[in-house]
């Protein structure tokens, strides 16, 4: 590796990197100075415009901490018509975007540019044409160090890269960002796999799956960014902590158009007040329940008794009951969603009577068919046969009515069953209902049973572990026409409905045929920390491979037998003297004593997903959110409390595992009671 003191080839690098922000800088100044008033028809147009040049000047944006370009490639002949024109032996600065000089010639190429694949996939065994490969080591922005590997000289020995350990390494300060530096190449064939089908991850912790689905998303905007900003792309986390620690890894890659959301803002059709037990909240996750509320939306239909009798000026027209059965079993048979049959009916109404028109000589065209569509006869008689369909109040009367529910889930659900999930107190409306997170969930479903729900281009489904069956269908609704990115760990799920097996998950989401990737180097976690978290895998995960963690660096570790909250700051307050984050986790229940503790210690902390800063760098952590955080260091407090904060021993000993890997240089465990016997 070179240092500073190689002066030619450092200050030519540094040269390129001045060139390169200038060049950034005159691409922003290109796009600020634009003047729209003479190419807009109209002020909406206008308002369009403008907004998508405000979103473009955002994106050329220059952070100042972040390196504009992190390796160099220089291949030994032209790059092939199937990756870039260029001449032999050309060279290539590899970064997180574009940028060009003003004769429109790259200075920085895109990571996600077909040229720049190399960058990541390419290996002694394998150079691609590449001559050298160059990263390059930054303090701040500043380019102090780069390091050559020579991968088409036979003579020089494979090693390491130190840069990269060093990346990889690099305390952390703040909400995560991006890893296009250091993509790994089983990585990155995840992250450049094609739009069309759906990438199932199992990842365990510090394999980078999470990083690995978000640097997808980016890739498949630059791949396919017309169809895409056509159709939308949304990224599901299990909370909002979690979405909030990652939000600034896509505007980073300059992608500012990824909606970001929980799945309980996907359902919130109604506010969530209330709580459901593990009980009742596993049955109303079950899949079976989808099966409950189909029949329920469609036991609305009545079958016609009587005949309809449109009048139109001094002509009846009549439409006999038997014909009305036909054209409501022909939709009932079709199995189109109940509202769009409903939109339906009237038409097919008016059709059979516009036939009979058609029969006695006349001529009616479509205004005469929308006509009889819109008759108050044929409005009653629709209302009649196909009433309209409220989805929360239709789930209210499930829950609360126990001879309609019976009547419905018969040969679904027992009878046990269903009185777990039934209300014990009437409710007198869908506002004074205290509805609960699955129940939510089970409205969803009521709702695209009326009516379809719209459907995106590309999903990422983060910790998808967690999710119920019926979460998984309410995620899956959101991509049916799109597909999907899926990230998880088996070991990691924590809710009595936990994911069994990524087959049954993806049956569930409607991705039958996505293709199961496993993730098994650690990158982020330190070898002594999840050999140690690893004990657990036989007891919540029997037969999944464990992460082997490749870090040079092992880390620090160490458990301790302490006497109270005293001795829990003070293994703090040692982490806190080194460099980054530190993560105070603990079992819910601790919290406000460690608050406390901390508080009187004159510590302050931040709550999950905040951003730390110089002076504030501990986060105090309820165990229950600390699933995909990071810390540099972290001090795990009362395993066995983390495992008695859950209904079960298995999910409290997953718990465990989640809290246990949150930590990329050093753990501390503490603990005044028995560790579990497990570890």
């Amino acid at each position: 590796m070179s240092t500073p003191s190689s002066a030619d080839p450092l200050s030519r690098e540094r040269s390129h990197l001045a060139s390169s922000r200038g060049a950034l800088r005159a691409m922003r100044e290109d796009v600020e100075s634009l003047d729209i008033n003479d190419v807009t028809a109209n002020w909406v147009n206008a308002e369009a415009l403008a907004h998508q040049i405000d979103e473009r000047i955002k994106a050329l944006a220059d952070l100042s901490d972040t390196p504009l370009f992190f390796g160099r490639l220089d291949y030994l002949h032209a790059p092939g018509a199937d990756r870039a024109e260029g001449a032999e032996g050309e060279r290539f600065y590899i970064g997180r975007r574009h940028v060009h000089d003003h004769d429109g010639d790259p200075m920085v190429i895109d990571w996600r540019a077909p040229v720049s694949q190399p960058f990541y996939r390419a290996s002694k065994k394998d150079p691609m044409d590449i001559a050298l490969r160059r990263r390059f080591g930054y303090t701040g922005g500043d380019l102090t160090a780069y390091e050559d590997e020579h991968l088409s000289n036979p003579a020089e020995a494979a090693r390491t890269s130190k840069l990269l350990q060093q990346e990889i390494e690099r305390p952390r300060v703040g909400p995560m960002r991006d890893i296009v530096a250091t993509i790994q190449p089983e990585q990155d064939e995840i992250v450049r796999s094609g739009l069309g089908g759906t990438v199932c991850v199992q990842g365990g912790p510090g394999t980078g799956k999470t990083a690995v689905g978000l640097h997808r998303v980016a890739y498949l905007l630059y791949a396919h960014r017309e169809r895409l900003a056509r159709t939308g792309t949304l990224v599901i986390g299990p909370n909002k902590s979690f979405l909030h620690y990652i939000e600034q890894v896509l505007p980073a890659l300059g992608e500012l158009a990824v909606r970001q959301a929980t799945v309980d803002d996907l359902v919130a059709h109604v506010d969530v007040r209330g709580t459901d037990d593990s009980a009742a909240a596993v049955i109303k996750g079950d899949a079976r329940m989808a099966g409950v509320l189909r029949r329920a939306v469609r036991s609305h239909v009545t079958m016609p008794t009587e005949q309809v009798v449109v009048v139109r000026g001094s002509r009846r027209w009549r439409v006999p009951a038997y014909e009305l059965e036909g054209i409501v079993q022909e939709l009932l048979d079709r199995d189109i969603r109940y509202g769009a049959a409903r939109e339906a009916l009237p038409q097919r109404i008016a059709h059979a009577v516009l036939v009979q028109m058609e029969r006695s000589g006349e001529a009616p065209d479509d205004r005469v068919q929308d006509a009889v569509a819109r008759n108050s006869a044929v409005k009653a008689a629709v209302k009649g046969m196909w009433p309209p369909v409220d989805p929360a109040k239709l789930v209210l009367r499930l829950l609360t009515d126990a001879d309609f529910l019976a009547v419905h889930a018969e040969g679904v659900l027992t009878e046990d069953e269903q009185k777990t999930i039934q209300w014990s107190k009437p409710v007198r409306s869908v506002k004074a209902a205290k509805w609960s997170a699955a129940d939510a969930v089970l409205i969803d479903e009521a709702t695209d049973l009326v009516q379809r729900t719209h459907s995106l281009g590309h999903v990422v489904l983060d910790e998808a572990q967690d999710l119920s069956p019926m979460q998984y269908r309410a995620v899956g609704r959101r991509c049916t026409t799109g597909s999907a990115t899926v990230l998880g760990d088996l070991a990691q799920g924590t809710t009595p409905w936990a994911t069994r097996s990524w087959d049954e998950a993806l049956a569930h989401l409607g991705k039958t045929d996505a293709v199961v990737e496993e993730l098994t180097a650690g990158f982020r976690v330190p070898t002594d920390v999840i050999t140690y978290a690893s004990r657990l895998l036989p007891h919540i995960a029997p037969g999944l491979t464990p992460v082997a963690s490749v870090r040079e660096n092992p880390g620090f570790f160490d458990v301790r037998s302490v006497s109270g909250a005293g001795e829990v700051v003070a293994a703090c307050e040692e982490l806190l003297r080194n460099e980054g984050s530190t993560g105070l986790i603990a079992a819910d229940a601790r919290i406000p004593a460690l608050a406390e503790a901390l508080a009187a210690a004159g510590i302050t902390y931040l709550a999950p997903g905040e951003e730390t800063t110089a002076e504030t760098r501990l986060t105090l952590v309820p165990a229950s959110l600390a699933k995909g955080l990071e810390y540099d260091y972290v001090v795990l407090d009362e395993p066995q409390a983390v495992v008695d904060g859950e209904p079960d021993e298995r999910t409290g000993l997953r718990r465990l595992y989640v809290g246990l890997t949150r930590a990329v240089s050093g753990l501390i465990v503490t603990h005044a009671a028995a560790l579990p016997s497990q570890l």
